[in-house]
């Protein structure tokens, strides 16, 4: 049997970014970061927010040793 996909609504990855909400809804819509509206409310894949972190690690780094 799989793992079953995990979802996050956007007020958890709101609280894990320490950012607020709707700066998550404008990431979504900008395509930064991976949403999928269920019903009124969007949701993130744990997967997806896994790299979207990843992602910005690697630019910080990149960006730092200019």
């Amino acid at each position: 049997m799989s793992n079953p996909i995990v979802y996050y609504t956007a007020e958890e990855v709101a609280a894990l970014l320490k950012i607020t909400r709707f700066t998550v809804y404008k990431m979504i819509n900008r395509g930064e970061l991976p949403g999928y509206r269920i019903g009124r409310e969007f949701r993130i894949e744990a997967a997806d927010l896994d790299a979207f972190i990843r992602k910005s690690k690697e630019q910080l780094r990149q960006n730092l040793s200019l």
